[in-house]
């Protein structure tokens, strides 16, 4: 896997680059495992619920099988794929029984190479079972919260958490944001880091790259009159003006806790992730 940058031949091109996966297939995605995207653009009801988000390229839906519930039986890695829908790979499996899944790919994984889900299993990058099986320091991904669920949380590019300790029914896990989380020891985890782990390094390089993923502009709230955002008025470049910043309806932005004081999922968190800085 490496970072292509490109030559500096026009102002769009100065600061792009794009990944360039070394083990990629050069095949078309398997036709029964896609679905038609229906886009809404962060409308509900013909109304702007989310902004900035609109047009876009066309994509298809990779049907990808978090769950990974064929129990005790192998497969083979067929293919590894890019998915225009999320920034990790994709792994095309070929099971034994004679039926193809998309898995999310783990780093390692490679075509030629077999898999397997099972309550206990070799440990191997891409193998899955039961978190009370992995021994702890292990780097696990694609977790789940609730047994039989399928993987729920640790499945973007390049990340993965560290098994801490198994204690009694639940096993304690530390998030790559630092936030240590009690989960089930009955829950099935995929052993090994999430592929793709230098999406980050990306740089996007020019405003229509954006708009190809479907990101409108934003305009700063700074640059607005008073009658459009809190920020707006002023002369020249003149700042907010408060002592926090606010959305363009008044509310706190900018470090506002967002999270259920009484969401359900709260008393797993053992330690929560510390401050940016």
């Amino acid at each position: 896997m490496a970072i292509k940058i490109y030559k500096k031949n026009t102002a769009g091109r100065r600061n792009m680059s794009v990944v360039k996966p070394g083990k990629l297939t050069d095949k078309k995605p398997e036709k029964y495992l896609l679905a038609k995207s229906n886009r809404k653009s962060g409308r509900s009801h013909g109304k702007i619920s989310v902004r900035h988000k609109g047009g876009g390229h066309k994509r298809r839906i990779r049907l990808v099988d978090f769950k990974q519930d064929k129990i005790g039986i192998s497969g083979k890695i067929v293919s590894i794929e890019k998915d225009p829908n999320r920034n990790a790979l994709i792994a095309l499996v070929n099971y034994k029984d004679g039926e193809k899944r998309y898995v999310l790919a783990s780093k390692g994984m490679e075509k030629g190479k077999e898999i397997i889900t099972d309550e206990k299993t070799s440990l191997k990058d891409g193998n899955r079972m039961k978190i009370k099986n992995i021994p702890t320091g292990t780097i696990i991904s694609n977790v789940e919260i609730i047994p039989g669920h399928g993987g729920q949380i640790i499945r973007s590019a390049g990340t993965g958490a560290v098994l801490m300790a198994l204690d009694k029914e639940m096993a304690q896990i530390k998030m790559a944001s630092g936030e240590i989380r009690a989960v089930r020891k009955d829950c099935y985890a995929t052993l090994g880091q999430v592929s793709n782990f230098e999406y980050n390094a990306v740089r996007i390089g020019k405003a229509g790259r954006k708009r190809w993923m479907g990101v409108r502009p934003t305009v700063r709230g700074t640059v607005m009159n008073p009658v459009d955002h809190p920020h707006g008025g002023g002369e020249g470049r003149s700042g907010a003006g408060m002592k926090y910043p606010k959305t363009p309806w008044g509310k706190p932005a900018l470090g506002k806790k967002t999270r259920k004081r009484k969401k359900y999922s709260n008393k797993f968190i053992i330690r929560r992730r510390g401050k940016k800085r």
